[in-house]
């Protein structure tokens, strides 16, 4: 997520549908071809609820181009390589590039206003570089080891761990987290879910989670859910990093929170 449109909260609307809602979430977290019909503050919290649903998707094509790619006998680092850079295409690099600006903000070790200015700006700085390098260097790592193992486990993995990293950009919505910006889309989002909601958002992504793991046991179950909490919890620690330094939340932000809960799903999924 960036902060490249802004959602207008001015005045009252009646509640966005399901359908209003997936438009947001799709046609703001994706780069798939989705018109946005609405830019209120309800679908934004309706759209934030929907994040995990476009993990889902998202982690899905992308286990299925590396299943691809094994079928027609490719190594499991070439399906590794492939399966990583699937979210990244899905969404035109907005997520990694959130890492990057974030990295960057937080490296300058500068005040607040002087490090969103540096997010803001165009290029990439040395801590964005040596960020992005080594989070994309861990995803294929972890992949590939997985993929070593078994199809479905790798398949597994790289679902559940879209999946966790939309829900961390939820979590990262709820009631007493501050935009860092007065403008901006993470702005339009921040506090627009209710802290019960997110909560049941999180359970329900540590079921499903616990479920795709199941699909080989009831320790690879327990396997899957430890790594998707420790994932959120992982993410959490950012965001509480981020609000002290910042002052609050931005797009870049969520782009960060997202890649880092992703990467910590596929490290702990591929230790032991």
């Amino acid at each position: 997520m960036t902060d490249s449109a802004e959602p207008s909260k001015a005045g009252p609307a009646p509640a966005a549908s399901v359908t209003d809602a997936l438009r947001f979430a799709f046609g703001t977290l994706t780069a798939l071809p989705v018109t946005v019909t609405r830019w209120d503050r309800s679908a934004a919290r309706g759209g934030m609820l929907c994040a995990p649903v476009v993990g889902a998707v998202v982690g899905l094509c992308a286990a299925a181009v590396g299943g691809l790619l094994l079928l027609l006998d490719a190594s499991p680092l070439l399906a590794a390589v492939a399966t990583a850079a699937v979210p990244a295409a899905l969404t035109r690099g907005l997520h990694l590039d959130g890492l990057a600006d974030t990295a960057d903000g937080l490296g300058s070790a500068k005040p607040a206003e002087d490090a969103l200015r540096i997010m803001k700006q165009s290029d990439i700085g040395p801590f964005g570089v040596l960020t992005l390098l080594f989070v994309l260097l861990t995803q294929v790592a972890c992949l590939a080891a997985l993929y070593a193992d078994s199809w479905s486990h790798g398949a597994a993995a790289a679902a559940v761990s879209a999946v966790v990293a939309r829900t961390a950009m939820t979590l990262a919505c709820r009631d007493g987290v501050p935009p860092a910006r007065p403008d901006g889309l993470g702005a339009a989002v921040a506090g627009a879910v209710p802290l019960r909601i997110a909560a049941l958002t999180a359970a329900g992504t540590l079921v499903v989670a616990a479920a795709a793991g199941a699909l080989f046991g009831l320790s690879p179950a327990l396997h899957f859910a430890l790594a998707a909490l420790l994932a959120l919890a992982t993410a959490e620690l950012l965001l509480r990093h981020c609000r002290t330094r910042f002052g609050g939340i931005t797009g870049d932000v969520f782009g960060a929170l997202s890649e880092t809960a992703a990467t910590a799903v596929l490290v702990v999924l591929s230790l032991g």
